[in-house]
């Protein structure tokens, strides 16, 4: 495993900056997650020094919510959901120098755009058809106040946060496609990574629950999400590595509102398996560069978007 300085630091940095990167059973039948994208190379490793970071991560997903399903979007009940969805995130991090041994502390915040496009079959009274609507705006803002990493020992590490979404998207209740929840969303979230460098191999796992304010709009109120993401990466000497990543998001309980009662609670849960691909270098033989590359589809699912195109791909910059 490469183990020099500036690549332990720059894959970590990495993993802080794009680590609540995540995108509605919930309104709309994604929420916040896009489950498989929160776990990150050495996510559980907040660097010992005064790291300033940026970081552009990309997410994009294709899929739908099938069948005779009924889906609450726009105010109204859908009778199944196609949607496309492209976030673009700019985060900067910046790691504290405290000087508090085991323990190291992070902050960050994060600007997210999104295009997106849904098609839904909607009543309206009497009438009903099919509806097709985009949007392409800056989305809710996301900002984790503070990261604390505790350093078990040279090859295990936690990092814990509060991490928080606030409704700063522009949102019309009548629209299919928004570009913000509507909700103030607060995700308390534990990250743990583990390094096994006699054979290069490295272990992560991130689990979080996410807890929804209610939607003013359409008196709507998201049940509380579980989200878990795990992976393992081999790495190699050339500076690329490759692994696995497995994740999954569980919906606690039943929604709340007048809709989600006629819809019994839409209550749901998504699984999702695949590749993953790393590989870190230097600009000018300087800075540190880390890029990350994921293809996480969708194996299972209820009242949650089913997505085989769910990609994720970023690249961080240490100064």
């Amino acid at each position: 495993m490469r183990t020099t300085p500036w690549n332990y630091r720059a894959a970590a940095a990495t993993a802080l900056l794009v680590s609540g990167a995540a995108a509605h059973a919930t309104e709309g039948a994604l929420g916040r997650p896009v489950t498989g994208t929160s776990v990150l190379p050495f996510g559980a490793v907040v660097p010992p020094d005064g790291t300033l970071a940026g970081n552009v991560a990309m997410i994009y997903l294709d899929g739908d919510v099938g069948g005779s399903r009924q889906v609450p979007i726009g105010g109204s009940a859908s009778v199944g959901l196609d949607a496309k969805a492209f976030f673009a995130l700019g985060t900067v991090l910046k790691v504290w120098p405290t000087n508090t041994g085991s323990w190291n502390f992070a902050s960050s915040f994060t600007l997210p755009y999104l295009y997106e496009k849904v098609r839904a079959n909607v009543a309206v009274g009497p009438l009903s058809g099919a509806r097709e609507d985009s949007t392409s705006n800056l989305f809710d803002i996301y900002f984790s106040p503070l990261i604390a990493g505790y350093h078990i020992n040279k090859t295990e590490h936690i990092a814990l946060s509060v991490n928080i979404w606030a409704p700063t998207g522009k949102y019309d209740k009548n629209d299919l496609a928004n570009p913000s929840l509507n909700v103030w969303t607060y995700i308390p979230q534990v990250q743990y990574t583990a390094l096994l460098p006699e054979v290069s191999l490295e272990f992560g796992v991130t689990a979080a629950m996410q807890f929804y304010s209610k939607n003013k709009d359409t008196d709507y109120q998201n049940a509380p999400l579980f989200t878990l993401d795990s992976m393992a990466l081999k790495r190699f000497r050339d500076g690329w590595g490759a692994g696995v990543v497995f994740g999954t998001t569980q919906q606690i309980g039943h929604d709340e509102g007048p809709l989600a009662d006629r819809l019994g609670g839409f209550r749901g849960y998504d699984w999702a398996l695949g590749p993953i691909a790393t590989y870190d270098t230097k600009v000018d033989g300087k800075l540190p560069l880390s890029f990350t590359f994921r293809w996480v589809p969708t194996i299972s699912s209820r009242n949650r978007i089913d997505s085989t195109k769910t990609v994720m791909a970023s690249a961080s910059l240490v100064f």
